[in-house]
């Protein structure tokens, strides 16, 4: 059915849902297209500005996020993600609205990560607003309740540079807060084996977390390269 498609253009595989935001994304962000050694397609969602996004539950932003990624799909994508990992709550609506696979949070990639812990040890998730992702967002990809979970502080730089797009934040200031976060969650939960940064903007400083750690760390560029790789499968000449 792929094959026989009718599409506008070729060769890029992933669309991807924006939010509608003007805070500098850098390398290692989902929405930097340099992030990326495959080609991606963005549909920013007009609707979607930071400030609404952890407002999820009222589903005002379900029918909008829909239309994008209809328009993506028939325009050539084979399969659709976001910038946003509060968009969790939506997983199973959109994989159900849409005719190709779905993936809308790296928090989908937290009951495998617990899987590949030994016994006494649990995830933990890192996230944009720790007071608001709670039960629904997490029950909505299969994440026990129960699971650790940290944010970064509301009153912090890294929050108003998302949610004021104030881009006078520099990467250093923006890596401290969210490294020392991480800290506080290994302090709170010493049991905790790994991480999942649930918010994209998070994925540039995954590397810093992991070192600072000395844990694995999953985030959306784990969870995207993952989900490309299986709609565009490496072939193997073997002749």
């Amino acid at each position: 059915m792929t094959a026989t498609r009718t599409k506008t253009y070729f060769g890029v595989t992933l669309g991807i849902l924006m939010v509608n935001s003007t805070f500098r994304r850098y390398l290692g962000d989902i929405g930097n297209a340099e992030t990326w050694s495959f080609p991606v397609q963005y549909r920013v969602v007009a609707d979607a500005v930071p400030s609404r996004m952890t407002q999820l539950h009222n589903s005002s932003l379900l029918d909008p996020f829909k239309r994008a990624a209809d328009e993506l799909i028939a325009a050539g994508v084979d399969g659709i993600t976001t910038t946003c990992g509060f968009l969790s709550i939506y997983q199973r609506e959109l994989a159900d609205h849409c005719s190709v696979p779905v993936a809308t949070s790296s928090l989908l990639q937290v009951p495998m990560v617990e899987r590949m812990l030994p016994t006494g040890k649990r995830v933990g998730i890192l996230t944009y607003n720790g007071d608001v992702l709670n039960g629904p967002y997490l029950e909505a990809v299969g994440i026990d309740p129960g699971t650790p979970v940290i944010g970064v502080p509301q009153n912090s730089n890294f929050v108003r540079w998302i949610r004021e797009g104030d881009n006078s934040v520099t990467f250093d200031m923006l890596r401290e807060e969210v490294v020392a976060t991480a800290e506080t969650l290994m302090r709170r939960h010493p049991d905790v084996g790994a991480i999942v940064s649930e918010c994209t903007n998070l994925a540039p400083f995954t590397y810093d977390i992991s070192q600072r750690l000395g844990i694995p760390v999953f985030d959306t560029v784990t969870m995207v390269n993952l989900f490309h790789a299986s709609l565009r499968p490496r072939r193997y000449d073997n002749s």
